[in-house]
């Protein structure tokens, strides 16, 4: 092989899909980061418009401390102040020259700044809009919404939590998936320009994601007529599917879903007699028998150690899972091991793991290629390159 096609092929392994394509992104928080992260790890140039004093997002206090680093690596930084007459004009120039244009403000807010799509589209027919909003075009779209907001609308909050007290998920799953299907969207509407030769905008909203979530469960009260009861009140389709207290008060959950694992279960924990009792020979009548069952399964999972007992449950094929907070997954040895928890420079000048998207392409998985941006450290460099006069 010549040393041109070995450059070539080279190159083509360092590629990444979305090389050569241009995001600028006016976002805060997590919705719309999330979305110009996607595009950024999977090889896009992002540009974050920050105003002067940088996105508040970086100072969150309490349990958003996490979220500038969590969501905006792999980007640049530019300060533009879009509140100002040459800010915007700077704006309108610097999303002329991009593929994709980002944002998730307040409904209203960049159609009054001018920087909306029917404004933009006018002067950049090929522009991607990406708004991440609330809630879609309907009588909703103009309240504002936040995750938990939606949760309870959305039905994820009542099968969260049990009967009486609903519970938002423990995360912010709706930011996190609408910033996911803000990526979609782009990627198919970058499909479509290639034949088109036009772009449009894309729409991707809160309320709509969490009713996505919810969906499954309005299917089943469509076929049964019957509500669903919360996840905790739940009647099981299995007999053993839950949460077990073991020796030292360690828990595990433990799910044999099959006749097959429920009597390799039995055997693993010492009771092989359990499986062999009549009223338990098939998973109906162990569903039905389900209290009784789980008491003595009880009784006997207590005298066992989590981690003498996990081996076994692996080795014999029953699926089982610790109970494991946050912060524990930073030492998780398969995240290390499967390359999807990797270092990254801090902003501030030090170093903090990060987790990779969940995904591997050819092989590898995407990862970081940067330092996350301090506040306007591209701004010179990317206006220079594009000609752009700063308005800073």
């Amino acid at each position: 092989m010549s040393t041109a096609n070995m450059n070539a092929d080279k190159a083509a392994a360092t590629r990444l899909p979305l090389d050569g394509v241009r995001v600028v992104e006016f976002t805060h928080m997590v919705m719309g980061p999330t979305c110009g992260m996607i595009l950024a790890d999977l090889g896009a140039e992002v540009i974050k418009v920050e105003p002067p004093g940088g996105d508040r997002t970086r100072n969150l206090p309490g349990l958003g401390i996490g979220f500038f680093r969590s969501f905006n690596r792999n980007k640049k930084s530019v300060v533009i102040d879009i509140n100002t007459e040459e800010g915007r004009a700077a704006a309108v120039e610097l999303i002329g020259q991009c593929d994709v244009m980002l944002e998730n403000f307040r409904p209203g807010l960049m159609q009054k700044l001018g920087l909306d799509y029917a404004t933009l589209s006018q002067r950049h027919a090929r522009l991607i809009y990406v708004s991440h909003k609330g809630f879609l075009p309907g009588p909703y779209e103009n309240r504002l919404a936040l995750d938990e907001v939606v949760q309870m609308m959305g039905g994820l909050s009542y099968m969260t939590g049990p009967a009486g007290r609903p519970l938002r998920a423990g995360t912010s799953v709706n930011d996190i998936m609408g910033g996911m299907f803000g990526a979609i969207g782009v990627l198919a509407a970058l499909r479509e320009r290639d034949v088109s030769g036009r772009g449009q905008e894309v729409q991707s909203a809160l309320f709509e994601n969490c009713v996505f979530l919810s969906a499954q469960h309005m299917q089943q009260y469509a076929m049964t007529r019957e509500a669903p009861p919360p996840m905790p009140s739940r009647v099981s389709a299995w007999s053993v599917y839950d949460v077990f207290t073991l020796a030292d008060d360690e828990q595990l959950f433990i799910g044999a879903v099959s006749d097959r694992q429920f009597v390799t279960l039995c055997e693993v924990i010492g009771c092989p007699e359990l499986a062999a009792e009549p009223q338990y020979a098939n998973n109906a009548l162990r569903v039905a028998a389900r209290p009784e069952l789980l008491a003595r399964l009880d009784e006997v999972l207590k005298t066992h150690r989590i981690a003498e007992l996990m081996p076994r449950l692996e080795a014999a094929g029953v699926p089982y899972a610790p109970i494991v907070r946050p912060d524990q997954l930073l030492d998780d040895p398969h995240l290390k091991a499967s390359g999807g928890l990797v270092p990254m420079q801090t902003d501030d000048g030090g170093e903090t793991d990060v987790v990779l998207l969940p995904l591997m392409m050819d092989g590898r998985r995407p990862g970081v290629r940067q330092p996350l941006a301090k506040v306007g450290e591209h701004t010179e460099e990317v206006l220079a390159r594009l000609g752009i006069h700063s308005p800073v």
